[in-house]
Protein backbone atom coordinates (compact mmCIF):
# COMPACT_ATOMS: atom_id res chain seq x y z
CA UNK A 1 0.00 0.00 0.00
CA UNK A 2 1.49 3.17 -0.68
CA UNK A 3 1.78 5.83 1.62
CA UNK A 4 -0.98 8.33 0.86
CA UNK A 5 -3.85 5.47 0.43
CA UNK A 6 -2.35 4.96 4.53
CA UNK A 7 -2.99 8.59 5.31
CA UNK A 8 -6.32 8.61 3.65
CA UNK A 9 -7.46 5.17 5.50
CA UNK A 10 -5.99 7.00 9.00
CA UNK A 11 -7.90 9.78 8.57
CA UNK A 12 -11.28 8.64 7.07
CA UNK A 13 -11.34 6.17 10.61
CA UNK A 14 -13.12 7.57 13.58
CA UNK A 15 -11.13 6.21 16.69
CA UNK A 16 -12.91 5.78 19.96
CA UNK A 17 -12.71 8.91 22.17
CA UNK A 18 -11.01 8.38 25.09
CA UNK A 19 -11.93 9.69 29.34
CA UNK A 20 -10.27 12.71 29.88
CA UNK A 21 -8.73 12.34 33.44
CA UNK A 22 -10.47 15.29 35.25
CA UNK A 23 -13.77 14.95 34.54
CA UNK A 24 -15.53 13.02 37.16
CA UNK A 25 -16.92 9.92 36.94
CA UNK A 26 -21.05 10.01 38.07
CA UNK A 27 -21.73 7.10 39.98
CA UNK A 28 -24.12 4.36 38.42
CA UNK A 29 -27.54 3.90 40.42
CA UNK A 30 -25.99 0.60 41.42
CA UNK A 31 -23.44 2.27 42.95
CA UNK A 32 -25.92 4.29 45.01
CA UNK A 33 -28.02 1.28 46.49
CA UNK A 34 -24.87 -0.16 47.43
CA UNK A 35 -23.64 2.30 49.60
CA UNK A 36 -27.02 3.07 50.76
CA UNK A 37 -27.08 -0.96 51.71
CA UNK A 38 -23.08 -0.32 53.43
CA UNK A 39 -24.51 2.41 55.59
CA UNK A 40 -27.92 0.98 56.35
CA UNK A 41 -25.77 -2.50 57.18
CA UNK A 42 -23.38 -0.44 59.56
CA UNK A 43 -25.77 1.40 61.58
CA UNK A 44 -27.79 -1.86 62.16
CA UNK A 45 -24.86 -3.24 63.40
CA UNK A 46 -24.15 -0.54 65.57
CA UNK A 47 -26.69 0.92 66.59
CA UNK A 48 -27.17 -0.43 70.00
CA UNK A 49 -23.50 0.59 70.67
CA UNK A 50 -24.31 4.29 70.43
CA UNK A 51 -27.61 3.85 72.19
CA UNK A 52 -25.79 2.23 74.81
CA UNK A 53 -23.50 5.41 75.06
CA UNK A 54 -25.75 7.97 74.78
CA UNK A 55 -28.10 6.60 77.68
CA UNK A 56 -24.78 6.47 80.12
CA UNK A 57 -24.03 10.24 79.42
CA UNK A 58 -27.56 10.97 79.74
CA UNK A 59 -27.13 9.35 83.14
CA UNK A 60 -23.96 10.67 84.02
CA UNK A 61 -25.25 14.02 83.31
CA UNK A 62 -28.60 13.57 84.92
CA UNK A 63 -27.00 12.47 88.53
CA UNK A 64 -24.18 14.52 88.70
CA UNK A 65 -26.97 17.78 88.13
CA UNK A 66 -29.00 15.98 91.13
CA UNK A 67 -26.17 15.22 93.07
CA UNK A 68 -24.88 19.27 92.55
CA UNK A 69 -28.28 20.15 93.92
CA UNK A 70 -29.32 17.87 96.88
CA UNK A 71 -25.24 18.88 98.07
CA UNK A 72 -25.74 22.72 97.67
CA UNK A 73 -29.58 22.29 99.34
CA UNK A 74 -27.70 20.37 102.50
CA UNK A 75 -24.74 22.89 102.37
CA UNK A 76 -27.42 25.71 103.24
CA UNK A 77 -29.58 23.89 105.77
CA UNK A 78 -26.73 23.19 107.45
CA UNK A 79 -25.01 26.49 107.71
CA UNK A 80 -28.92 27.86 108.82
CA UNK A 81 -29.13 25.33 111.35
CA UNK A 82 -25.72 26.16 112.37
CA UNK A 83 -26.88 29.74 112.51
CA UNK A 84 -30.14 28.77 115.03
CA UNK A 85 -28.13 26.53 117.09
CA UNK A 86 -26.00 29.50 118.05
CA UNK A 87 -28.38 32.05 117.77
CA UNK A 88 -30.73 30.19 120.38
CA UNK A 89 -28.40 28.41 122.49
CA UNK A 90 -26.70 29.06 125.80
CA UNK A 91 -23.84 31.63 125.34
CA UNK A 92 -21.91 33.60 127.94
CA UNK A 93 -21.46 37.41 127.99
CA UNK A 94 -18.11 37.35 126.26
CA UNK A 95 -19.33 35.01 123.05
CA UNK A 96 -22.14 37.97 122.49
CA UNK A 97 -19.99 40.92 122.54
CA UNK A 98 -17.06 38.79 120.38
CA UNK A 99 -19.85 37.81 117.48
CA UNK A 100 -23.39 39.52 116.96
CA UNK A 101 -25.99 38.16 114.62
CA UNK A 102 -25.14 40.20 111.76
CA UNK A 103 -21.32 39.25 111.63
CA UNK A 104 -22.35 35.49 111.75
CA UNK A 105 -24.89 36.15 108.94
CA UNK A 106 -22.27 37.60 106.85
CA UNK A 107 -19.70 34.65 108.07
CA UNK A 108 -22.14 32.00 107.27
CA UNK A 109 -22.94 33.22 103.97
CA UNK A 110 -19.45 33.68 102.83
CA UNK A 111 -18.51 30.05 104.17
CA UNK A 112 -21.60 28.65 102.12
CA UNK A 113 -20.74 30.24 99.01
CA UNK A 114 -16.72 28.47 99.39
CA UNK A 115 -18.28 25.44 100.09
CA UNK A 116 -21.20 25.54 97.24
CA UNK A 117 -18.19 26.48 95.05
CA UNK A 118 -15.93 23.67 95.79
CA UNK A 119 -18.96 20.82 95.66
CA UNK A 120 -19.95 22.30 91.98
CA UNK A 121 -16.24 22.22 91.33
CA UNK A 122 -15.65 18.63 92.78
CA UNK A 123 -18.97 17.07 91.18
CA UNK A 124 -19.34 18.77 87.60
CA UNK A 125 -15.13 17.73 87.02
CA UNK A 126 -15.30 14.43 87.96
CA UNK A 127 -19.03 14.37 85.85
CA UNK A 128 -16.76 15.19 82.71
CA UNK A 129 -14.15 12.97 83.77
CA UNK A 130 -16.47 10.01 83.34
CA UNK A 131 -18.37 11.08 79.84
CA UNK A 132 -14.77 11.34 78.10
CA UNK A 133 -14.36 7.81 79.50
CA UNK A 134 -17.49 6.85 78.15
CA UNK A 135 -16.41 7.97 74.34
CA UNK A 136 -13.36 5.86 75.28
CA UNK A 137 -10.78 8.42 75.28
CA UNK A 138 -7.83 7.64 76.20
CA UNK A 139 -7.56 9.64 80.14
CA UNK A 140 -4.12 9.16 80.90
CA UNK A 141 -2.24 11.72 79.39
CA UNK A 142 -5.40 14.26 79.70
CA UNK A 143 -4.23 13.43 83.47
CA UNK A 144 -0.51 13.69 83.21
CA UNK A 145 -0.63 17.16 81.22
CA UNK A 146 -3.49 18.38 84.05
CA UNK A 147 -0.63 17.03 86.85
CA UNK A 148 2.45 18.30 85.62
CA UNK A 149 0.10 21.89 84.83
CA UNK A 150 -0.88 22.00 88.20
CA UNK A 151 2.53 21.26 89.88
CA UNK A 152 3.87 24.08 87.56
CA UNK A 153 0.89 26.30 88.36
CA UNK A 154 1.93 25.19 91.98
CA UNK A 155 5.00 26.38 92.15
CA UNK A 156 4.37 29.61 89.77
CA UNK A 157 1.22 31.31 92.24
CA UNK A 158 2.39 29.61 95.42
CA UNK A 159 2.29 33.19 96.55
CA UNK A 160 -1.29 33.06 95.18
CA UNK A 161 -2.53 29.79 96.86
CA UNK A 162 -0.88 30.94 100.11
CA UNK A 163 -3.10 33.87 100.28
CA UNK A 164 -5.97 32.37 99.32
CA UNK A 165 -5.63 30.01 101.50
CA UNK A 166 -5.53 32.26 104.53
CA UNK A 167 -8.40 33.78 103.65
CA UNK A 168 -11.07 31.05 103.62
CA UNK A 169 -9.36 29.98 107.44
CA UNK A 170 -9.94 34.33 108.49
CA UNK A 171 -13.70 33.59 107.15
CA UNK A 172 -14.16 29.98 108.50
CA UNK A 173 -12.43 31.33 111.90
CA UNK A 174 -14.65 35.04 111.84
CA UNK A 175 -10.97 36.59 112.94
CA UNK A 176 -12.59 40.55 111.29
CA UNK A 177 -15.18 41.61 109.57
CA UNK A 178 -16.06 44.76 107.78
CA UNK A 179 -16.50 47.22 110.16
CA UNK A 180 -13.24 46.14 112.38
CA UNK A 181 -10.17 47.91 113.50
CA UNK A 182 -7.44 45.68 113.18
CA UNK A 183 -3.52 45.84 113.60
CA UNK A 184 -2.53 43.23 111.23
CA UNK A 185 1.57 44.09 111.92
CA UNK A 186 2.39 45.04 108.28
CA UNK A 187 -0.49 47.77 108.25
CA UNK A 188 -3.72 49.00 111.19
CA UNK A 189 -6.71 50.46 110.61
CA UNK A 190 -10.32 49.64 109.92
CA UNK A 191 -11.40 46.93 107.34
CA UNK A 192 -13.64 47.87 104.42
CA UNK A 193 -13.44 44.89 102.41
CA UNK A 194 -12.94 41.09 103.34
CA UNK A 195 -11.71 39.19 100.07
CA UNK A 196 -10.05 35.71 99.80
CA UNK A 197 -6.60 36.62 98.55
CA UNK A 198 -6.73 40.73 100.23
CA UNK A 199 -7.99 42.46 103.05
CA UNK A 200 -8.40 46.19 102.59
CA UNK A 201 -7.91 48.62 105.42
CA UNK A 202 -8.42 52.59 105.92
CA UNK A 203 -5.89 53.84 108.27
CA UNK A 204 -6.22 56.69 110.89
CA UNK A 205 -5.09 59.11 108.06
CA UNK A 206 -7.45 58.16 105.28
CA UNK A 207 -5.12 56.08 103.23
CA UNK A 208 -6.23 52.86 102.11
CA UNK A 209 -3.87 49.83 102.79
CA UNK A 210 -4.19 46.43 100.55
CA UNK A 211 -2.71 43.83 102.57
CA UNK A 212 -2.39 40.01 101.09
CA UNK A 213 -3.87 37.78 103.67
CA UNK A 214 -1.02 35.17 102.94
CA UNK A 215 1.74 38.25 104.66
CA UNK A 216 -0.61 38.42 107.47
CA UNK A 217 0.83 36.67 110.61
CA UNK A 218 -0.72 37.99 113.57
CA UNK A 219 -4.18 40.08 113.92
CA UNK A 220 -5.19 42.06 116.55
CA UNK A 221 -8.61 42.99 116.70
CA UNK A 222 -9.37 45.70 118.34
CA UNK A 223 -13.71 45.48 117.70
CA UNK A 224 -14.42 42.72 119.62
CA UNK A 225 -15.04 41.91 123.29
CA UNK A 226 -14.11 45.65 125.16
CA UNK A 227 -11.31 47.76 125.50
CA UNK A 228 -9.47 49.33 128.35
CA UNK A 229 -8.66 52.64 129.36
CA UNK A 230 -5.84 53.69 131.66
CA UNK A 231 -5.00 56.75 132.83
CA UNK A 232 -1.89 56.99 134.77
CA UNK A 233 -2.18 60.83 137.67
CA UNK A 234 1.36 61.66 138.64
CA UNK A 235 1.17 63.48 142.08
CA UNK A 236 3.75 64.53 144.66
CA UNK A 237 4.66 62.33 147.45
CA UNK A 238 3.82 64.17 149.75
CA UNK A 239 -0.29 63.78 149.09
CA UNK A 240 -2.40 61.93 150.95
CA UNK A 241 -3.39 58.83 149.44
CA UNK A 242 -6.88 58.34 150.62
CA UNK A 243 -8.03 62.00 149.55
CA UNK A 244 -6.53 61.15 146.04
CA UNK A 245 -8.28 57.49 145.95
CA UNK A 246 -11.54 59.38 147.12
CA UNK A 247 -11.44 61.96 144.50
CA UNK A 248 -10.68 60.06 141.67
CA UNK A 249 -13.33 57.34 142.63
CA UNK A 250 -16.43 60.61 142.86
CA UNK A 251 -15.16 61.42 139.17
CA UNK A 252 -15.18 57.71 138.15
CA UNK A 253 -18.74 57.52 139.94
CA UNK A 254 -19.92 61.13 138.35
CA UNK A 255 -18.65 60.01 135.00
CA UNK A 256 -20.89 56.58 134.67
CA UNK A 257 -23.77 58.49 135.33
CA UNK A 258 -23.55 60.84 132.28
CA UNK A 259 -24.25 60.52 128.72
CA UNK A 260 -22.87 59.48 126.35
CA UNK A 261 -20.38 58.05 128.48
CA UNK A 262 -22.32 55.46 130.95
CA UNK A 263 -23.12 53.69 127.05
CA UNK A 264 -19.20 53.89 126.68
CA UNK A 265 -18.13 52.83 130.45
CA UNK A 266 -18.77 48.90 130.12
CA UNK A 267 -17.53 49.12 133.86
CA UNK A 268 -17.14 51.15 136.97
CA UNK A 269 -13.89 53.17 136.60
CA UNK A 270 -11.49 51.79 139.63
CA UNK A 271 -8.21 52.97 141.04
CA UNK A 272 -5.85 49.88 140.75
CA UNK A 273 -2.91 51.73 143.39
CA UNK A 274 -0.34 52.85 142.89
CA UNK A 275 2.27 52.32 139.23
CA UNK A 276 5.19 53.49 141.11
CA UNK A 277 6.78 55.76 143.94
CA UNK A 278 9.82 58.02 143.66
CA UNK A 279 11.43 60.69 145.83
CA UNK A 280 9.18 63.25 144.62
CA UNK A 281 6.32 61.82 142.86
CA UNK A 282 4.28 58.39 142.73
CA UNK A 283 2.07 57.36 140.37
CA UNK A 284 -1.73 56.49 140.53
CA UNK A 285 -2.99 53.95 138.06
CA UNK A 286 -6.83 54.19 137.16
CA UNK A 287 -8.58 51.68 134.27
CA UNK A 288 -12.11 51.22 133.06
CA UNK A 289 -13.51 48.93 130.42
CA UNK A 290 -14.95 50.25 127.57
CA UNK A 291 -16.61 49.86 124.37
CA UNK A 292 -14.48 48.51 121.49
CA UNK A 293 -12.93 51.71 120.13
CA UNK A 294 -14.06 54.20 122.45
CA UNK A 295 -11.04 53.83 124.57
CA UNK A 296 -9.06 56.68 123.87
CA UNK A 297 -12.07 59.20 124.18
CA UNK A 298 -12.99 58.04 127.43
CA UNK A 299 -9.65 58.46 128.60
CA UNK A 300 -9.32 61.78 127.57
CA UNK A 301 -12.60 62.74 129.16
CA UNK A 302 -11.44 61.08 132.30
CA UNK A 303 -7.67 63.39 132.03
CA UNK A 304 -9.68 66.37 132.05
CA UNK A 305 -12.39 65.84 135.04
CA UNK A 306 -9.47 64.23 136.97
CA UNK A 307 -7.32 67.81 136.80
CA UNK A 308 -10.36 69.82 137.38
CA UNK A 309 -11.08 67.42 140.39
CA UNK A 310 -7.64 67.67 141.86
CA UNK A 311 -7.51 71.44 141.17
CA UNK A 312 -10.82 72.39 143.16
CA UNK A 313 -9.10 69.29 146.06
CA UNK A 314 -6.29 71.06 146.26
CA UNK A 315 -4.06 68.23 145.02
CA UNK A 316 -1.12 69.50 142.77
CA UNK A 317 -0.51 67.16 140.28
CA UNK A 318 3.75 67.00 139.86
CA UNK A 319 4.71 69.65 136.83
CA UNK A 320 1.49 71.77 137.84
CA UNK A 321 1.54 75.35 139.16
CA UNK A 322 2.92 76.17 143.01
CA UNK A 323 -0.70 75.99 145.59
CA UNK A 324 -1.11 79.27 146.78
CA UNK A 325 0.10 80.07 150.70
CA UNK A 326 2.48 76.85 150.69
CA UNK A 327 5.84 77.29 151.13
CA UNK A 328 8.15 77.09 148.50
CA UNK A 329 11.10 74.29 149.05
CA UNK A 330 14.02 75.77 150.05
CA UNK A 331 17.15 75.81 147.15
CA UNK A 332 19.88 73.90 147.50
CA UNK A 333 23.27 75.96 148.38
CA UNK A 334 25.60 74.09 146.97
CA UNK A 335 23.49 73.10 143.45
CA UNK A 336 25.68 76.09 142.03
CA UNK A 337 28.88 74.27 143.38
CA UNK A 338 31.27 72.71 141.20
CA UNK A 339 31.96 69.51 142.13
CA UNK A 340 35.99 69.06 143.55
CA UNK A 341 38.48 68.34 141.73
CA UNK A 342 41.28 66.13 141.87
CA UNK A 343 43.74 68.76 140.27
CA UNK A 344 42.86 71.09 142.27
CA UNK A 345 45.67 69.57 145.07
CA UNK A 346 49.18 70.10 143.80
CA UNK A 347 50.67 67.08 145.59
CA UNK A 348 47.82 64.78 144.18
CA UNK A 349 48.63 61.83 141.69
CA UNK A 350 47.36 63.40 138.86
CA UNK A 351 48.15 66.98 139.23
CA UNK A 352 52.00 65.62 139.03
CA UNK A 353 51.28 63.48 136.30
CA UNK A 354 50.05 66.13 134.22
CA UNK A 355 52.40 68.65 135.17
CA UNK A 356 55.55 69.27 132.65
CA UNK A 357 58.49 67.67 133.26
CA UNK A 358 61.27 70.41 134.13
CA UNK A 359 64.53 70.40 131.83
CA UNK A 360 67.51 68.74 133.18
CA UNK A 361 70.50 71.10 133.25
CA UNK A 362 74.14 69.81 132.19
CA UNK A 363 77.65 70.11 132.99
CA UNK A 364 80.59 70.07 131.36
Amino acid sequence: MSLSAAVLSAAGSSPSPSPSPTTPAVPSLQDAQKSATNAAGWVEENWSTWLAIGLRVLLIVVIAAVLRVVVRRAITKLIERMNRRAGTGASTALSGLLVNAERRRQRSEAIGSVLRSVASFLILGTAALMVLGTFQINLAPLLASAGVAGVAIGFGARNLVTDFLSGVFMILEDQYGVGDSIDAGVASGEVIEVGLRVTKLRGDNGEIWYVRNGEVKRIGNLSQGWSTAGVDVTVRSAEDLDKVKETIAAVGERMGKEEPWNEMLWGPIEVLGLDSVLLDSMVVRVSAKTMPGKSLTVERELRWRIKRAFDAADIQIVGGPEIPGQPAAAADPTAGVAAPSAYASTVSPQSVAASPIPPTSTTK
